[in-house]
């Protein structure tokens, strides 16, 4: 029998309070797991009572949301589905493009791809600055009214532009990066959302791996991984940031759960409205980080994980300028 995690509301549905971020199984971290391995890692996320399935357009060309609708298709009543437009590949390039016409055809090539008649929750992936974000959601509203996608949700964005958003539909999720070293979120948009009834998705919970304390060097990361790109992780700044997971493994150990379990749970407990989304391309990995669901952070642990890991302490921005110009989020 399927286990049956705790649940949190996304919009009208109910889903695990861990999701699967499943980017890394096609994207962002240099080779991905065969397509074999990547359909025996979806399975085994279905089996231990995942039912939130991130995907996107971007991821692989479309090559993520095919592998999704291969393997969800048989549980696709029982799942919650999530993929994203607006963001897509184009001549081997990133384009931003959230005219109402490029969303309308970003969602129906996903709809396709993903075998579904209707996607459950479908996120503006990123926002376009040459598009007012009211005709973005326009479009999307007009996907809700055809039956094509049931909720809107929107990425990266500033909490300005969602409460400018939710005044022409209702939107369901913001999915941001959020984790002990990524605090952006805490400077509105999580209060936007608990206001707004709104569910933050919080991406790279882990820290891109961080918090795993696994990643001791990056330069042993494959030459087209995303992190080589990241401040973060640069010869620079990763030592520095390094030298603050003595400390965490401490506080983890203390906890009795693993750092990546720690992550998670301080994570759980900032919000009932925030739901975290780990992706992994290893069953081991996935198993460690539905064991965060068993994990309660008594007060004293979170004051001495917030004293540890914050905004003063982490060197670098997550993000280099090329990058950052392409959000919309509040930043420190």
């Amino acid at each position: 029998m399927t286990p049956i995690l705790p649940e949190r509301k996304l919009g009208a549905f109910n889903v695990s309070a861990i999701g699967f971020g499943c980017m890394s199984l096609s994207h962002g971290y240099g080779s991905p797991p065969p397509l074999a391995a990547a359909e025996a890692l979806l399975q085994a996320a279905l089996d231990r009572g995942v039912n939130h399935f991130d995907t996107a357009a971007l991821y692989g060309a479309g090559v993520n949301e095919d592998l999704l609708g291969r393997v969800l298709k048989p549980h696709r009543a029982k799942v919650v589905l999530a993929s994203k437009g607006g963001m897509t590949m184009r001549d081997g390039k990133r384009i931003i493009d959230g005219r109402p016409d490029a969303l309308r055809q970003n969602c129906e090539a996903s709809l396709k791809r993903l075998g579904t008649e209707v996607i459950d929750l479908y996120y503006l992936h990123r926002l376009d600055k040459n598009v007012p974000i009211e005709d973005s959601v326009g479009a999307l509203a007009a996907l809700v009214k055809d039956g094509k996608i049931k909720a809107i949700g929107l990425s990266e964005v500033s909490a300005a532009t969602l409460r400018r958003a939710h005044a022409v539909h209702p939107i369901t999720a913001m999915q941001t990066e959020y984790s002990l070293w990524t605090r952006n979120p805490e400077i509105a948009v999580l209060d936007a959302c608990a206001a707004l009834g709104v569910a933050l998705v919080a991406f790279s919970p882990v820290a891109r791996g961080y918090l795993s304390g696994k990643l001791r060097d990056p330069e042993t990361l494959h030459a087209k991984d995303i992190r080589r790109g990241m401040p973060r992780f640069n010869s620079e700044n990763y030592p520095a940031n390094l030298a603050l997971l003595d400390a965490y493994a401490a506080i983890a150990k203390d906890t009795h759960c693993s750092m990546a379990q720690l992550a998670l749970a301080w994570l759980l407990a900032q919000s009932t409205c925030v739901l975290p989304l780990p992706g992994t391309t290893q069953t081991a990995h996935l198993i460690e980080n539905l064991g965060a669901l068993d994990v309660t952070l008594a007060a004293d642990v979170l004051t001495r994980l917030d004293a540890l890991i914050n905004t003063r302490t982490v060197h670098g921005p997550r993000y280099n300028a090329a990058t950052q110009a392409d959000v919309d989020t509040e930043e420190f």
